[in-house]
């Protein structure tokens, strides 16, 4: 046989080893997420996931759309039969953002702080000060030690999950301003790395993965019942807090900064569709998705009253002024101008 044609033999009778892979739900840690799914990964045996890295985004992983700039790590620990079970091993923020503070006339100050928690964990923070102003070495040495002082006093008095949730919502980021802005102005501080080098004590609090799976299950099932029970032309509200993530997070991309204040099930040409009504500016805006978070339609809604569809003409001199009090805009002119005031 050809040494070409004993090849292609060769390669029909490998295995195709995509057909063995199957996928995993990755979960995130118990404390503070309770399990919570952030995404998914594919591996042909169990043992090959451990020691996986994941990441996201913060905004995705909470909602915080101030904090798309910030990249939260995992480390996949476990797996228990389909979910990958993962620990929280740090953060970091884009290098781009930390570009765009820095410029000229202006004073960094970073340094690296190593702490040990007070469960035993041993973490590797850097912290970050842009000052408004180039300032002396030695008032860098000084903020240096402040925030230095601050985060290992916050490290030894708290546990691994409340120092994480002060790096990642701003607390720590704050204390920092208020200690170092006493020697120079502060224009930004960021903790813009955070690292897992030792794992401490993990506490077992917190519901276990098979309740969350039951949950996760009931609530499924209940959506199930809610949904064949609408019928054609009929909507059901639902409650905002019991929107699933993928309605929310669909939302969010769609409208970004909107509110949403209404949210109803109907059943449109045969398709159960989500309706949420979603308030920015003053103004209504209607989304509709599918079940499956695809945002099928963004419309705004003309019905609803913004600030430009009052009829402040009808209203007198009185009137304008008590609306401009509520604004805390300034009540002195004619009515036109009064007017125009309000519209801005």
């Amino acid at each position: 046989m050809a040494k070409g044609a004993a090849a292609r033999a060769a390669a029909r009778k490998q295995r195709d080893k995509w057909k063995s892979k199957r996928w995993f739900t990755i979960r995130a840690p118990r404390h503070p997420w309770s399990f919570r799914v952030i995404g998914e990964t594919i591996a042909e045996e169990e043992e090959q996931l451990i020691g996986r890295h994941f990441e996201m985004m913060q905004n995705e992983l909470d909602g915080d759309f101030s904090k798309m700039h910030v990249k939260v790590q995992f480390r996949i620990s476990g797996v228990v039969g389909a979910d990958a079970l993962t620990e929280y091993i740090g953060h970091e923020l884009l290098k781009d953002h930390i570009r765009r503070q820095v410029r000229r006339d202006r004073g960094k100050i970073d340094d690296t702080v190593d702490v040990v928690t007070e469960d035993g964990f041993y973490i590797r923070i850097k912290p970050l000060m842009i000052s408004r102003h180039r300032i002396k070495g030695s008032q860098k040495q000084q903020m240096r030690t402040l925030a230095r002082d601050i985060i290992l006093k916050a490290g030894a008095t708290s546990t691994w999950v409340d120092f994480q949730k002060a790096t990642l919502d701003g607390t720590l980021e704050a204390q920092i301003r208020e200690a170092a802005s006493k020697i120079q102005p502060i224009r930004d501080v960021m903790i813009r790395r955070t690292q897992l080098m030792q794992s401490g004590v993990v506490t077992k609090d917190g519901p276990t993965l098979e309740q969350v799976i039951d949950d996760e299950r009931a609530a499924q099932e209940e959506a199930e019942n809610v949904i064949e029970e609408i019928g054609e032309d009929e909507e059901i509200d639902i409650p905002i807090d019991e929107l699933p993530d993928s309605i929310i997070e669909a939302v969010a991309e769609a409208v970004p900064g909107g509110e949403i204040s209404e949210a109803e099930l109907e059943k449109e040409d045969g398709e159960t569709v989500y309706e949420v009504t979603v308030e920015k500016d003053g103004k209504k805006i209607e989304v509709e998705l599918s079940l499956e978070g695809e945002v099928l339609e963004v419309e705004e809604d003309e019905s609803g009253e913004s600030a430009g569809d009052v009829d402040y003409e009808s209203m007198t001199v009185a009137q304008l002024k008590e609306l401009l009090k509520e604004a805390g805009k300034p009540v002195s002119g004619k009515k036109a101008e009064l007017i125009e005031r309000l519209k801005e």
